[in-house]
């Protein structure tokens, strides 16, 4: 391919719920490759149910597509196409492109060095100047807690005009393992950066459904991602108070008589989150965890002292609403019509959503009218150009190819 070329973009995605790793991956690889009918792959994104063995399933994607082909993936706790949700399994995208280069690169070592695992990536990655539009996707370790502090690396490493987006990696809420992939390597406390090249735009757009119910709260004590105090009180005392009526009235139950490890708990941390005031609209943040000793509320990211925070509300109605925009924002930024998209996608909207998630994902399909993969992260990243703060919770993020 030539940066000059007008050949267009296809994309295919296939799935597959079969409980052995390696018999996934080739189901779901094999059938977006018939689907793409094309004598090539340039690119391929996979994410894999993190009950899976990842290698195997790696390993069988690899096989089913092309030598050349630049393949990225990660575990995943549910993931979607335009054809279905799936709580378990795998779902893979498919690229063939003249108008766009997908270069990948993997480095380590993301907990310890932030900056450095960036450069190392960012430096393996060739030139790709002689295009005249640039972007990136971004995948991560889903338990480094270290989303906004690498979006905004990135940002630093690529330029104020590249924009990106992504997600971290999951794993079914365990907490335990969140890998990410890279041609044939699985490695944890990775990051893996693919620099998409072309003629065209790409079109990144992202949406929550969450508006504000209480005060503004300063944080006045906080270590990493573990909020102590806001205001000079307990954090999840001041969640429990701002949420309490609210929950009674939309849930019909007391927030009081709920233990910090119970589902319910859970989802409702989910449905009441934070939001950080950005000007023209509110970052939303998750408490995934309480501690009911200590009162601390433990979030997907580190929260610094002296964050400004408002619990926020998101209805299930909203919650669909939001993923419907995040595709008609897509559409609108699209010179016309896209050949498809990757989705990032907030684990707790599918916690929020419960068994009306696949409704947002109804959305996503009649809204894009592509075909499209994506999977539920413990965070999102979307930098839009001449943004200055990229990782999210609770939001749905669209990187679109045009045809």
């Amino acid at each position: 391919m030539s940066p000059g070329s007008d050949a267009g973009t296809a994309i295919a995605t296939g799935t597959s719920t079969a409980t052995a790793g390696r018999r996934a991956g080739r189901a779901a690889a094999t059938t977006a490759r018939e689907r793409l009918d094309a004598e090539r792959v340039d690119f391929c994104q996979v994410f894999a149910d993190s009950e899976l063995d990842p290698e195997a399933v790696l390993a069988a994607v690899t096989d089913a597509v092309d030598d050349e082909t630049a393949v990225i993936g990660c575990t995943a706790s549910g993931t979607f196409t335009e054809e279905r949700t799936m709580d378990s399994g795998v779902a893979v995208v498919l690229v063939t492109s003249d108008a766009f280069r997908f270069d990948t690169a993997m480095a380590t070592g993301l907990g310890d060095n932030i900056q450095g695992t960036v450069r190392d990536a960012v430096r393996a990655l060739p030139d790709g100047t002689e295009y005249p539009y640039q972007s990136a996707l971004v995948l991560h370790d889903g338990l480094s807690g270290v989303g906004e502090r690498l979006s905004l690396a990135i940002q630093r490493r690529l330029g104020p005009h590249v924009g990106f987006a992504g997600g971290a990696a999951s794993d079914n809420y365990q907490m335990e393992s969140t890998p990410v992939f890279c041609g044939e390597t699985v490695a944890e406390d990775a990051l893996v950066l693919t620099q998409v090249s072309g003629t065209k735009r790409a079109v990144i757009s992202v949406s929550h459904g969450h508006e504000p119910i209480s005060d503004p709260w300063e944080v006045t004590e906080a270590s990493g991602n573990v909020v102590h105090e806001l205001g000079g009180e307990p954090a999840f005392e001041v969640w429990k108070d701002a949420v309490r009526d609210s929950v009674a009235e939309t849930f019909d139950t007391s927030v009081d008589d709920l233990s910090t490890d119970s589902e319910e708990l859970t989802m409702l941390m989910a449905a009441y989150e934070f939001g950080i005031d950005q000007g023209d609209g509110y970052k939303i943040r998750w408490p995934r965890a309480a501690n009911e000793s200590t009162g601390s509320l433990q979030f997907a990211v580190d929260i610094p002292e002296g964050t400004v925070l408002r619990v926020m509300y998101g209805s299930r109605a909203e919650q669909i609403t939001s993923a419907r925009r995040a595709a008609d924002d897509t559409l609108a930024m699209s010179a016309g019509d896209i050949a498809g998209a990757f989705v990032y996608d907030c684990a707790c909207r599918r916690v929020s959503l419960q068994d009306a998630f696949p409704d947002a994902v109804d959305e996503l399909t009649e809204g894009l009218a592509a075909p499209f993969a994506g999977f539920e992260t413990y965070g999102e990243l979307c930098m839009q150009t001449g943004q200055l703060s990229g990782f999210h919770n609770t939001t749905t993020v669209v990187f679109a190819l045009p045809e």
